[in-house]
């Protein structure tokens, strides 16, 4: 009775630091956010709907890191992590318009092309991907090899 007593105690004490060390770390990047925000709030005048797309992705982005934060040491973890990054190509294809952004200013029409921006982004991006894919292949040999011995 007493081993299950401190069985669930270690485990609550376990969740309860992962999200609390979860909760820390999206608020950093929150508050990070928000200052670089106000450098580029002058922006969002001349671009409209540029902050609500911004936010958008900054909720989503840290929404998918807290969940992966506060399911590290499961398989979980690279799953949130290869969903990161999956939604980071899918959300600039799409908000990026396929890389053409036009823009019309005070009768004067601007087309600005994003194609080697959006290139490197999807390149890097897919390189986050194929990392968390090698990491829950290694995370589940190394799993297996502990069933094992």
């Amino acid at each position: 009775m007493a081993e299950t007593n401190t069985d669930f105690r270690e485990r609550l004490q376990k969740i309860v630091f992962k999200a609390l060390k979860a909760t820390l770390k999206s608020l950093l990047f929150y508050g990070i956010y928000l200052v670089l925000w106000s450098f580029f709030a002058p922006v969002s005048k001349v671009l409209p709907g540029l902050q609500q797309m911004v936010e958008t992705f900054v909720m989503v982005y840290l929404f998918l890191m807290f969940v992966g934060d506060l399911t590290s040491g499961t398989i979980f973890q690279y799953f949130f992590s290869a969903a990161k990054a999956l939604f980071v190509i899918c959300y600039l294809i799409l908000s990026l318009k396929g890389g053409i952004y036009g823009l019309t200013y005070e009768n004067v029409s601007l087309s600005i092309d994003l194609h080697l921006f959006l290139m490197i982004a999807t390149l890097l991006s897919l390189l986050g991907f194929a990392k968390s894919v090698l990491q829950a292949i290694n995370y589940m040999s190394e799993k297996e090899e502990c069933t094992r011995v």
